[in-house]
């Protein structure tokens, strides 16, 4: 049975602040909500290919708002411990991903895979270190920087993993052509954008149109998008790296706010809805030993790669270990990168299974495990920020 168009939108919207506000109530991730949701409708309505194309909208708005979130000069300040722990945190990942899928996959699906399991989403574990007053720790300070530098690299990494498996070649110049293309639009986003950008909407704003900044944000944001899948890349780079070469103009908090509204609104629900209804129910059973091992191994992966950055860079053991176990949820750019991956036609609906059920399991797990890992901490031992 097929709904018209414009209510098919409407229903998915309803759908998704339905079960996005009762899980909320119940103290879980709202995306989680819209995700369990659209797995609800997609028994009745079957998704369609208008309403994916308009919910990938929501993919390239998901990353534009985190780049606006992140900044240059916070990723220059990240700090050895935040530094150290992403990077080893994601080589970890990546390399535990590839290990666990190789066998049940090969060597393409393992590569795609463990991409898909080095992004870390730290809002959940900001939200219980906010209950437990140990956001200011060093341990706090850790994990948000990590997870700024963390962002980046997993976004490069699936960017680099998707260019390869699409061009169907895997040799090294293959892979240096596409190091130097990911270089060059990191550069120009960083030190060639931001001052063009700025310029621009100066004038726009000079000139008396102020609210088309907003519009020409925009405008200019798919066309990044458009410009990294014409370089081979993945148009989630394009997003994310437009919005972090905004986050360098002051027209920064304007633009976000705006964004936010219409994005979290709108096109963002309907994506994570449109990712439920694509999960394919039939394939549960077929998966299921997969993906849980897989679940546990991203959850694993990031308490001991994590963890063993946050060593490295001078923190004792147990505040290693909180570091470790707070890099632990995932969340929406996964199954951002998850689409992408989809669209370009190298991996099936099944990954839609494996990749909700990491995402459930490790934001299941992190709020229990933190406030043991911090129980027994007297407050006294806290320190303001041993970072620089």
């Amino acid at each position: 049975m097929e709904l018209e168009l414009i209510l098919y939108l409407a229903l998915m919207l309803a759908v998704a602040e339905t079960f996005g506000w009762i899980f909320a109530r119940i103290e879980q991730p709202v995306v989680l909500g819209q995700i369990i949701g659209g797995i609800l409708l997609g028994m009745f309505f079957p998704p369609t290919t208008e309403v994916k194309d308009i919910s990938m909208l929501g993919v390239l708005l998901l990353l534009f708002l985190a780049g606006l979130e992140s900044s240059v000069d916070e990723l220059k300040e990240a700090g050895k411990a935040g530094l150290s722990v992403a990077v080893v945190g994601v080589a970890i990942a990546f390399l535990m991903g590839f290990g666990i899928v190789y066998p049940f996959k090969g060597f393409e699906q393992a590569l795609l895979y463990g991409a898909l399991m080095t992004p870390t989403s730290v809002s959940l574990t900001v939200r219980v270190l906010m209950e437990l007053d140990a956001l200011k720790t060093v341990e706090g300070n850790t994990i948000l920087t990590a997870a700024i530098v963390d962002d980046i690299l997993g976004i490069v990494i699936l960017s680099i993993v998707i260019s390869m498996l699409v061009q169907g070649s895997i040799n090294p110049i293959g892979i240096g052509l596409i190091f130097a293309k990911v270089i060059v639009f990191i550069l120009a986003a960083i030190y060639v954008v931001p001052p063009a950008i700025d310029r621009l909407l100066r004038k726009v704003v000079h000139l008396g149109f102020a609210d088309s900044t907003i519009t020409l944000s925009m405008a200019t944001l798919f066309a990044f998008a458009y410009l990294a899948e014409h370089m081979n890349l993945a148009s989630i780079l394009g997003a994310y790296l437009f919005g972090l070469s905004l986050s360098e103009t002051e027209f920064r908090r304007p633009i976000f706010e705006h964004t936010r509204i219409l994005a979290h609104s709108m096109f963002i629900p309907l994506f994570f809805v449109d990712v439920g209804m694509n999960i394919p129910l039939r394939s549960i059973s077929e998966v299921g030993i997969f993906a849980l091992v897989f679940s546990l191994g991203a959850i694993a992966s990031k308490v001991i790669g994590c963890g063993l950055g946050a060593l490295l860079a001078g923190l004792d053991r147990r505040q290693s270990l909180r570091v470790g176990i707070g890099m632990i949820p995932r969340m929406g750019v996964e199954l951002a990168m998850l689409a992408i991956a989809m669209n370009a036609g190298i991996v099936g609906e099944d990954a839609y299974v494996v990749i909700v059920l990491m995402i459930f399991l490790s934001t299941l797990v992190t709020p229990p495990l933190l406030k043991m890992a911090f129980k027994e901490e007297a407050s006294s031992e806290y320190s303001p920020n041993l970072l620089s």
